[in-house]
């Protein structure tokens, strides 16, 4: 292939995952808008990988009639395609292949991919999760995201120890928080049409003490992120406060809905108040 071609290819598959984010969220899609141009690629492609695999495991594979031990197999065969793109730097999947680019540029190795596709993996056969096994699945389902998205914001930035410390973990709790307010918010979804139950003691009903203290370790882990994010680069700050943000203001709608209502009820952000989070972010942007 001549190196224009492969330009192209490239191209085509760095737009493929563009479509991904766009199509499949809206938060961090409209949160990602105030990523520079060239993170919010990068971003992009990661969350594409991500969804793909999400995808895989629920929803759409499922639909089309593809069995739990089938979908086991294509997990395994998009892991090993995954470990040869970043091999060879080159896929015939579009969104393996745009991850696989970022990831050789940014270093984001094997080692934290074969964590996520552990906690992927852990969705076609577990239906309940004790407390070691729960939090072994957030870290690869949703903190090594965080990592790998890390991975990109502090590209060629030399930090004090204590410094890398604070920013590592603060990606971590991030991406825990995340999938945290996602379990609370989708409850009625895992627990009624996939017959899962993530956090211990919710297997039979979500009560408002389980509730409360799933809300407390969510604002926990808020906080922690929160002493991060001054740290980080002005090219990524604006949209990962912005996106913080969205998933504080969820945190406060579940909380303040019933436990009762939540086991049957998407709680959702309106559109309205994400694009005044948004706007306020640009503001922040814009300050500095």
């Amino acid at each position: 292939m001549s190196c224009d071609g492969l330009d192209l290819y490239n191209e085509t598959a760095r737009e493929s995952a563009s479509v991904v984010i766009r199509r499949y969220s809206t938060s961090f899609s409209w949160a990602s808008r105030l990523f520079d141009p060239v993170v919010r690629d990068h971003v992009a492609r990661i969350y594409a990988l991500v969804r793909l695999a999400d995808e895989l495991v629920d929803g759409p594979a499922e639909a089309a009639g593809v069995d739990v031990d089938m979908r086991g197999v294509m997990l395994d065969e998009l892991e090993a395609e995954t470990a040869r793109a970043l091999r060879l730097g080159f896929s015939t999947n579009l969104v393996v292949h745009a991850f696989a680019l970022s990831a050789r540029e940014y270093g984001i190795d094997m080692e934290l991919c074969r964590s996520f596709f552990a906690s992927m993996r852990r969705d076609l056969d577990t239906e309940t999760f004790d407390a070691a096994e729960l939090d072994e699945y957030i870290y690869g389902s949703a903190e090594v995201v965080g990592l790998m998205c890390l991975a990109v914001f502090e590209a060629g930035v030399k930090r004090a120890p204590e410094e890398r410390e604070l920013l590592t973990g603060g990606a971590r709790s991030l991406g825990a928080a995340f999938q945290k307010v996602n379990f609370l918010r989708d409850y009625a979804e895992d627990h009624d049409d996939l017959g899962r139950a993530y956090f211990p003691g919710t297997a039979t009903e979500l009560t408002e003490a389980v509730k409360t203290d799933i809300v407390r370790s969510i604002r926990d882990d808020l906080r922690v992120a929160d002493r991060a994010v001054p740290l980080l680069a002005h090219s990524c700050r604006a949209s990962v406060w912005a996106a913080q943000e969205m998933f504080r203001e969820l945190t406060d709608r579940i909380e303040s809905t019933p436990a009762s209502v939540l086991a049957h009820t998407r709680v959702r952000v309106p559109n309205l108040v994400k694009a005044r989070i948004l706007a306020r972010a640009l503001a922040k942007k814009a300050a500095r």
